[in-house]
């Protein structure tokens, strides 16, 4: 998630250790603890919200902006576990395991359930330690582990059938981490699947309180010592893709041999999926959608699509890249990046052939202001007297309000357009409604 690489060349990124520039991760020397973990994530004295509580300091507490749709939204998670593959990650006899949410529309009365935090404990602890704000936000000073979604947890779900989409965070970045947009979606009708990509996510928590920790770290300083840094690039996003059609494959299952509850089984309609995702993951909804026909429409938010460095480094570019797609395809960039400056975007521009594409640039938008990041750092700004040039370099200088509104429109009317057969693909009233949003042509 954290800064990009723009399209005048590489920006270095505000994450020590591991920078995720786009979807492309670069290396810098390994930090000790980030390693399989089969207890509490967290450890090597990282000044985490438990230590914080321990010792009496005060953190700041966040709030997550309400969905503007009709529904209240419920909430499963789910372990999935692939018997067919190793995990690429640690290999041995593990086999790869990942764990998902499912964001849907409940009934009425859903209010009588528990809201579900977006991070439990021992994953607020990890992201407290490894977390992709590097200095901006000191660590031990924000309760992660205390922030809320709206979706409340095993809320009956809604009558009717419901289109699918999958959501995939950015490199670092925890699967609960687009809650803002996630949320709403499923408030608007959708069934919303989250994926976390264990091992590259600070930690992910298993039932039972099990914690698998983030090895990437490790990896980018091996890559970097080896000089494999696109070898390093081809792997994540080959994971991620693979994680992607196993998770589609485990929704198709049927009567008890599925692992959605009783009451979701027969609600996603998968004859009706998309995919979004912010960075590595606008890059890895690309990507799937290229190799998976399941997958109809699919939104890049500020994602670089190639294996490289740099936005405008035409290098070893993706089989996306090379091959362009057939299927709707929406390109979300911060300011500065469209396909006209990112090389890995102009390719799938030029060699898609008779596929909606459209590119959309949020002004004064920045990397990491499509996530929760947008609504998040600016509360802390205010909370923990961050610096301006910090939180601008993160978020942009876009009115997070503002741009939470444009975003929600955007994603909601793509899905609408080929998922439900409704509208155009983008907001009605743009771009009068939503100055901050420009169509690139």
């Amino acid at each position: 998630m954290a800064e990009r690489a723009g399209g005048r060349g590489a920006r270095r990124g505000v994450l020590a250790g591991a920078l995720v520039l786009a979807g492309a991760l670069v290396a810098a020397p390994a930090v000790a603890g980030c390693a399989p973990d089969a207890g509490r994530a967290g450890g090597g004295g990282a000044a985490g919200p438990e230590h914080a509580a321990a010792t009496g300091v005060q953190q700041a507490r966040l709030t997550l902006p309400v969905p503007g749709g009709r529904y209240p939204v419920g909430t499963v998670s789910l372990r999935l576990v692939d018997h067919g593959r190793s995990d690429p990650w640690v290999g041995g006899r593990a086999r790869r395991e990942l764990m998902v949410s499912v964001r849907y529309p409940a009934r009425a009365g859903a209010r009588r359930y528990p809201r579900a935090p977006q991070m439990s404990a021992r994953e607020a602890t990890a992201f407290d330690a490894l977390n992709n704000f590097g200095e901006l936000v000191p660590r031990g000073k924000v309760a992660w582990g205390a922030t809320l979604t709206t979706a409340r947890e095993g809320a009956p779900v809604a009558a009717g059938r419901l289109p699918v989409v999958l959501y995939s965070p950015g490199a670092g970045d925890p699967r609960s981490f687009g809650s803002t947009l996630c949320d709403d979606l499923a408030s608007r009708g959708y069934a919303v699947v989250t994926v976390d990509h264990t091992y590259e996510a600070p930690a992910v928590e298993f039932p039972g309180g099990r914690v698998a920790r983030s090895v990437m770290r490790a990896e980018l300083a091996r890559a970097q010592k080896t000089g494999r840094i696109t070898q390093l690039l081809r792997k994540v996003s080959g994971v991620r893709v693979a994680d992607t059609r196993f998770v589609l494959d485990e929704l198709a299952k049927r009567g008890h041999a599925s692992p959605l509850p009783a009451g979701l089984r027969d609600a996603l309609d998968l004859g009706r999926t998309g995919m979004f995702g912010q960075s590595a993951g606008g890059f890895t909804a690309a990507q799937a959608m290229h190799d998976d026909r399941r997958i109809r429409a699919a939104v890049n938010m500020d994602g670089v699509m190639g294996y490289t460095q740099r936005d405008d480094d035409p290098s070893n570019p993706s089989t996306v890249g090379r091959d362009g797609v057939d299927r709707p395809l929406l390109l979300m960039g911060s300011e500065g990046d469209t396909h006209r400056t990112v090389a890995s975007w102009g390719a799938v521009w030029r060699h898609s052939r008779g596929a909606w594409l459209r590119d959309l640039t949020l002004r004064g938008g920045r990397h990491a202001g499509f996530t929760d990041a947008q609504t998040l750092i600016p509360q802390l700004a205010r909370e923990l007297h961050l610096p301006r040039k910090g939180v601008v370099e993160t978020v942009g200088t876009v009115d997070p309000v503002r741009a939470v509104a444009a975003q929600r429109a955007c994603v909601a009317a793509f899905f609408d357009r080929w998922l439900r057969g409704r509208g155009d693909g983008l907001p009605a009233g743009l771009p009068g409604r939503y100055p901050e949003l420009r169509v690139v042509p």
